[in-house]
Formats: C-alpha cells, sequence, structure tokens
C-alpha cells in the first residue's frame, strides 16, 4: 500500500515499530528485502529516505541513523546485507570482531560463496568457492567466518609475524581448535595459506608469544634478526618479597633477564615512572638483569639494544669465539667511528 496519504496512522506506526525492531536487533541497519517483507514497498522506502526518516548506506541497504552515528558493528551489518545471501565478514574484519587483533585495515572485508561480482564502496569482497555452513558462525548477530577459517583467510594477507601473533591471540581466548584447522587445510590444500599456515605450525610455538602492540613486535623482530631464542612474553616472576608477581614483556627465564618496551603512551605520567622504578628494584633483589628500552631508540639507535642483548645472550662458538656482536665483536648495522686524525 503506499504510504502517501492512504496509510493509516495505526498502519503507519505499525510500520514504524516493525522497524524499530528490525533494527534493534541487527544493529539499526536492515535490507530493501527484509523492509518489503514488512510490507513497506521501494516507492516508500525512497520517499522516507527523502525526507530523512531512513538513511541509504549500501545499495538495498538502509538505516534508522546516518551511517556517521553507525556502530562499526553496524557497518559491518551493513556490508554483510549489501553482498546479499551466503555473504559473511571475513578476513581482517572478522579477526577484529572475534576480538584477534585491529590490523588498520579501514575497508570491511566480506566473503561471497561462489563467483558473484557484485561489489560495493568501501567493501572488499572476498569470493570462495569452498566456504560451507560449518565455515559460517554468528558473532553479536553479524554473520561472520569462524575463527579458524579466519585464520586460514588471513594466512594469505598477513606477515608471518602478524599471524603467529594472531593465533597466539586465539590461543589465548582458547578459540583455537587446531582440529578445526587441520580440516581447513585439508579442505583447502592448494590455496597459498596452507603452505604458510603448516610452516607456523612446524616452526612457532603457539601461545609462547603474544605481543600487546607494534613496538613488541618489533623488539621480537629484533632478536629474531640476532639468532636469539624466543624470548617468553607476558612473564611473570614471583621475586619471593612477598608482593605480588611481576608481568615483564619479555623473559629469558634461564638467564634471569627481563625487558620492558617502555611506550611514551603509558609510561609517561608520574604514578607509571614511580612504579617502574619500584618494579625494577624488586627485580634486581631477586637476581634479574632489567632491560628497558624505548621506541625511539629501537627506530633510531637498535644496535645499541642489539650490542647489550649479544653481550647478555649470545653464547661463544664451540671456537671459542663470539657470535657476532657479541662481548665487543662488531654490531651488524652499528655506524663505525671515525678515527681521529
Amino acid at each position: 500500500m503506499p504510504e502517501a496519504g492512504r496509510e493509516t496512522q495505526a498502519h503507519l506506526a505499525f510500520l514504524d515499530q516493525a522497524l524499530a525492531e528490525l533494527a534493534l536487533g541487527q544493529h539499526a541497519v536492515f535490507g530493501l528485502d527484509q523492509v518489503c517483507a514488512l510490507g513497506l514497498g521501494a516507492a516508500a522506502v525512497r520517499l522516507r529516505c527523502a525526507t530523512g526518516r531512513l538513511h541509504r548506506i549500501h545499495r538495498g541497504v538502509y538505516s534508522l541513523v546516518p551511517r556517521e552515528l553507525l556502530s562499526r558493528e553496524g557497518l559491518y551489518m551493513a556490508a554483510v546485507l549489501a553482498c546479499g545471501p551466503g555473504a559473511v565478514l571475513s578476513c581482517r574484519s572478522a579477526a577484529r570482531l572475534h576480538g584477534l587483533r585491529n590490523y588498520g585495515y579501514h575497508r570491511i572485508e566480506v566473503t561471497i560463496p561462489g563467483r558473484s561480482t557484485r561489489t560495493h564502496s568501501g567493501v572488499a569482497v572476498h569470493r570462495s568457492t569452498t566456504l560451507t555452513a560449518a565455515d559460517v558462525a554468528v558473532v553479536n548477530a553479524i554473520p561472520t567466518t569462524t575463527v579458524p577459517r579466519t585464520l586460514f583467510d588471513l594466512a594469505e594477507l598477513l606477515t608471518p609475524r602478524q599471524l603467529e601473533r594472531a593465533f597466539d591471540q586465539a590461543d589465548i581466548m582458547h578459540t583455537l581448535d587446531l582440529n578445526e584447522i587441520n580440516d581447513q587445510l585439508n579442505r583447502n590444500p592448494t590455496r597459498p595459506a596452507a603452505k604458510a599456515i603448516r610452516h607456523l605450525l612446524r616452526t612457532h610455538h603457539i601461545g609462547s608469544t603474544p605481543t600487546d602492540n607494534e613496538f613488541e613486535d618489533a623488539f621480537l623482530a629484533l632478536t629474531r634478526s640476532l639468532n636469539l631464542p624466543d624470548p617468553t612474553a607476558q612473564f611473570y616472576i614471583d621475586p619471593g618479597d612477598g608482593d605480588e608477581p611481576i608481568r615483564v614483556d619479555f623473559a629469558w627465564p634461564a638467564q634471569r633477564i627481563a625487558v620492558e618496551t617502555d611506550g611514551h603512551q603509558t609510561h609517561r605520567t608520574r604514578m607509571a615512572f614511580e612504579t617502574d622504578r619500584r618494579r625494577d628494584q624488586r627485580l634486581i633483589a631477586a637476581g634479574w638483569i632489567v632491560i628497558r628500552t624505548t621506541w625511539r631508540q629501537l627506530r633510531n639507535r637498535p644496535y645499541e639494544l642489539r650490542e647489550t642483548l649479544l653481550k647478555l645472550l649470545a653464547p661463544a662458538s664451540p671456537s671459542g669465539t663470539t657470535r657476532p656482536g657479541a662481548a665487543g665483536a662488531p654490531v651488524p648495522g652499528r655506524p663505525r667511528r671515525r678515527r681521529a686524525a
């Protein structure tokens, strides 16, 4: 029934209530097909958009509020609805929805089954002929790929370290099921992701390096460039002084070496400064060596940190010589000092 002049006030009130309830369960967005199923035709939808009662988000997708007021989940839901039946949030967007990590990728990623050529502005559409019902979950009312499928898809988009971090986080959250990962490998053996994940499973102890940010990732990359054993991330130390255990960013427990990556955002306050000093005192009294580094040092003067780590951690070779950079040997990347004339 056209809205212009012929709908009763009661019918209009019913439509408004039905739209509100629909929007409430879908983060304030809905598809044109859903609206039409309520009895509101396409012409009536256009009229409501013209008068500001509805807002077009994508082709065939509308909201009760402007795009600028939609939550992140609302934008996710709108993208999934726009891509049609069977579409699911995926890849980096799904990783963020699952709580694995925010990779800073701004386009919303959606996977659709089959080989559809449908596109939408602001949406990165992936197509899959292997997506099945077993790969789909509903998180916060949004259809999305499961954690195992999300991890599998990420393997083709992330660096090796980023992929390690995603697996570590899934393990911490108790959402990682290696049987389901193996199922993905068996069902998608020729995808590049399969090779990347098999390498990860061979070389990485899942859950051992759960870094919190890019700063910590950069420090781990530095230790690996020196061929040092991976430190234990987020390690708890009990100094044995009757006070609470201390969590350090990285530790080599056997050598009793702890490393703190001091970001300016969390360590610039007076309280943080005082707390850090007391933590160091407790660790030193318990026989630990504490190394503090900053993002500026790691970025601009990494040779300083390399030299310190190698002196403390690099063992001597069987011939009696130290590894490169250890105990006074040349440190890779360190600027050469000019001799006085």
